[in-house]
């Protein structure tokens, strides 16, 4: 639709949810002065009108505990080149758009994934994260909705694993399953052996220390939604995870 409608060289996508700074536009067009650039993004950050526990669901996405290293995505960060990117803030050369056939929206909401892939690895190109290139994204509350968003994302990341290992198998994805996997298999085990019993109490007492020294920085008013939403998210990710890992088919692939 977008190769169908649209007149101009550069592409820009953004969700239904989520609106621009007002420099938006011309901030993104700066970076593709360099030919080898195929597409930008940048961060998409929760406005200040969101409610209480959507912005605490911001703060679960942009915390270190959830997102590690892929924090710039819900943050201003350093300028740097990525391999995969949302489409919530997302420009792309329309020439590129078109080489590589636009989204695979059989993987929504892992069509970005693909498009980035053929981006980087097919046609070697570069995708830039400028952190200038700012939009404000709307967050679904906590604690269902958010969970609903967090468990699909997990579902596909899982099975993109098999299916697009370039830019998804890599262990911070990895992590959450592990961590839902100890906490189950611990828990079962430490019931019959009690020489484990101390082993598991224990780590499961530092996880929610540290989940509970980073709840802190996002300030008493959301201490306590941050803290629940971290170790749900942790948990819903890592049971979607495995579900999409072992997977033989998503039923979003019915049609190809």
């Amino acid at each position: 639709m977008a190769l169908k409608h649209a007149k101009g060289e550069i592409l820009a996508f953004l969700d239904d949810d989520a609106y621009p700074v007002r420099d938006w536009l011309s901030r993104a067009a700066d970076n593709f002065r360099d030919e080898n650039v195929a597409a930008v993004g940048g961060p998409a950050i929760t406005p200040d009108s969101d409610s209480a526990r959507q912005k605490a669901s911001g703060l679960v996405y942009s915390s270190f505990l959830v997102s590690g290293s892929y924090a710039y995505r819900y943050l201003p960060k350093k300028r740097r080149e990525v391999d995969d990117f949302p489409s919530c803030n997302l420009f792309v050369r329309r020439s590129i758009f078109e080489q590589v056939g636009g989204f695979s929206t059989q993987f929504w909401p892992g069509e970005d994934t693909k498009l980035c892939l053929d981006i980087t690895c097919k046609l070697r190109k570069k995708i830039i994260y400028d952190p200038e290139v700012v939009v404000y994204h709307h967050r679904r509350r906590l604690f269902l909705p958010h969970l609903r968003q967090v468990a699909n994302y997990a579902l596909h990341r899982g099975y993109f694993v098999k299916r697009f290992p370039q830019t998804s198998l890599r262990i911070s994805y990895f992590l959450p399953s592990i961590l839902f996997s100890g906490i189950v298999a611990g828990g079962i085990l430490s019931l019959f052996l009690s020489t484990l019993r101390l082993c598991y109490l224990s780590g499961l007492t530092l996880y929610v220390l540290v989940v509970l020294a980073s709840s802190i920085y996002a300030g008493f008013r959301f201490l306590h939604l941050v803290f629940s939403g971290i170790i749900t998210t942790h948990l819903a990710y890592g049971l979607y995870f495995l579900e999409g890992l072992f997977s033989a088919k998503l039923k979003e692939e019915n049609n190809v």
